[in-house]
């Protein structure tokens, strides 16, 4: 490739060749050109260097170290692209700036918590309308499935079998389909809502199952800021590493109730957990067991079930 051809060039072209091959790169595009711009306007020339790919991952307003290791992982395939055209191109070993995935801890729910959201979710106004109904039987069903919210509110009427009791999730996170099985519970309460629903609104717009007073399909913005409201009234104060508790946490709390339950029975994890992970809708099994590292109340839990194996062994 001609060294005095301009970097956003470069980064134009590879931008063109990857998306050909059907990838988006949106947000790697931005930080690509941006980082063509600091290129030029340092004036450099040549193959890319390790020392241009570093000095501009750590250029950034944010001083977290995370923050410079993500930019430094976005560079490196482009520059890898280059190479095949410089092999004086230099590009950056992986991890150079250490890891670039960190999970903050989430909040995990007591079932009084559950609890007292539905119950306020159930007060909303107006009074007996659809929009209480709405907002409690969708909480409830996040919590009794470990379902993103987004699934849910896309959720339309011929995803929810109820007389075969689950859900069909369609085309969620990574484009993946799956069956839900639901509790009979979760199925009354799905049923219960959907004669509501039909009384409020005999004729809807839209034919999603979680609808608002209006018949267009719930959006996530009005359920995010309802869920807000609702937990600034409830007074909840954060467990986890983030400012306030989530609806997302819900989803998290699902799967920590689950592998909990196993371990205080003396479930095989190993066996059971690709069950879960297929379920909640993870794309890798390491995804569903991060949990045991981050969730103090697993971690509890693992370590007896490793104090009274090692017991065991020390009899035998």
């Amino acid at each position: 490739m001609n060294h005095l051809c301009l970097m956003t060039t470069r980064v134009e072209d590879y931008l063109y060749a990857r998306r050909q091959l059907g990838f988006k790169l949106k947000s790697q595009g931005t930080q690509l050109l941006a980082f063509a711009r600091f290129a030029e306007n340092g004036c450099h020339q040549g193959p890319v260097t390790l020392e241009l790919a570093l000095r501009w991952a750590r250029d950034s307003d944010s001083p977290k170290p995370i923050t410079a290791a993500k930019r430094i992982e976005v560079l490196r395939p482009f520059i890898r692209y280059l190479q095949q055209f410089d092999p004086a191109t230099q590009v950056p070993p992986t991890k150079l700036l250490g890891s670039t995935h960190r999970r903050p801890a989430p909040h995990i729910y007591g079932d009084e918590e559950i609890e007292a959201l539905l119950a306020a979710a159930g007060q909303l106004r107006p009074s007996g309308g659809l929009r209480p109904a709405t907002y409690e039987t969708l909480f409830g069903l996040l919590a009794a499935t470990g379902m993103r919210i987004s699934e849910a509110l896309r959720l339309e009427r011929a995803d929810v079998l109820l007389e075969h009791g689950m859900l069909v999730v369609r085309q969620s996170k990574y484009r993946k389909s799956r069956l839900v099985p639901l509790h009979a519970t979760t199925i009354t309460a799905l049923r219960c809502y959907a004669r509501q629903r039909d009384k409020f609104l005999p004729v809807a717009m839209d034919n999603n199952f979680f609808l608002s007073p209006w018949g267009r399909a719930l959006k996530i913005w009005n359920a995010e800021e309802t869920f807000c409201n609702l937990r600034r009234q409830l007074g909840w104060i954060a467990r986890g590493d983030y400012p306030e508790p989530r609806i997302h946490d819900l989803r998290h709390t699902f799967i920590t109730n689950c592998l909990l339950r196993w371990y205080r029975h003396k479930i095989n994890v190993d066996n059971a957990i690709v069950s879960l992970s297929t379920y909640v809708g993870h794309v890798r099994v390491t995804d569903t067991y991060w949990y045991v590292s981050t969730v103090p109340e697993l971690m509890a839990s693992v370590s007896e079930r490793f104090e009274r194996y090692a017991r065991e062994i020390s009899n035998d």
